[in-house]
């Protein structure tokens, strides 16, 4: 299969044969347990202070005095503490810091997966069932001259995006921001953007001018993994890769 590389003014300056990772078959199943593997092990260990409701001066009495088995503050008060059922008392089954949230993934699965979502990039009905706008003409994945990774500024990368067909995605994503629901607006996520272009390119000035962009990741071939490709476990992401990336993406070194 053949794309077109465009140049900074957007227009075709050559026709490219794609590497045969491009060939690798859609598996949606098999990427839909990297992408949860991932996440997974990206959660954070979490539970209950050890000894939360039950930092009391407390016993029981005894036997034969017909009260409930029940621990009460000392000095004769007989307020009942520290059982789940007390006021104040420490919860029944709280989370457990010390609980494994690791899952495993076999290593030709993850290598799969991520195979599989580059070659979902070409096509044209998966990227456009995910919600990425670009004009009808585009060839995918939209191939750009290496002259892209050395724009330093983010009004000429917008410029060049804009004259490529793809920038319209951009505003999609600038324009779906939204306060997100529930207590992790308080965490320092107040926001969620939904997700845009994935720039693919070799070291260079449009790491920094194009990271500020709405919903844009940029990455290196090599620090590709399954969530650039397929956010959420969906694949078919729209990605712009520049020429010498592309080459890369071919290569053993890759995942």
């Amino acid at each position: 299969m053949k794309v077109n590389v465009y140049d900074l003014d957007g227009n075709v300056k050559e026709r490219i044969d794609l590497p045969k990772v491009f060939e690798t078959p859609y598996r949606p199943d098999i990427i839909r347990k990297a992408f949860w593997v991932a996440m997974s092990n990206k959660r954070q260990p979490y539970g209950a202070d050890p000894l939360a409701g039950k930092r009391h001066a407390c016993e029981w009495p005894g036997k034969g005095r017909g009260m409930a088995r029940i621990p009460r503050l000392n000095g004769g008060v007989g307020r009942a503490v520290q059982a789940p059922n007390t006021v104040g008392g420490r919860r029944a089954h709280p989370p457990k810091a010390e609980k494994n949230w690791k899952e495993k993934i076999n290593r030709k699965e993850k290598r799969l997966a991520i195979l599989s979502s580059i070659a979902c990039t070409k096509d044209v009905n998966l990227v456009r069932a995910r919600g990425h706008r670009f004009n009808e003409d585009l060839t995918l994945p939209v191939v750009m001259d290496d002259s892209f990774k050395d724009l330093s500024k983010t009004k000429e990368v917008i410029e060049v995006l804009e004259k490529v067909g793809v920038y319209q995605d951009v505003e999609r994503a600038k324009n779906g921001k939204k306060i997100r629901a529930g207590k992790g607006k308080r965490r320092g996520r107040k926001y969620k953007v939904p997700k845009s272009l994935l720039i693919v390119s070799e070291k260079g000035n449009i790491h920094r001018s194009a990271r500020n962009l709405p919903g844009v990741d940029i990455v290196e071939p090599s620090q590709l993994n399954i969530m650039h490709l397929a956010p959420g476990g969906v694949a078919g992401r729209l990605m712009v890769v520049t020429k010498s990336a592309l080459n890369s993406l071919g290569g053993d070194k890759l995942c």
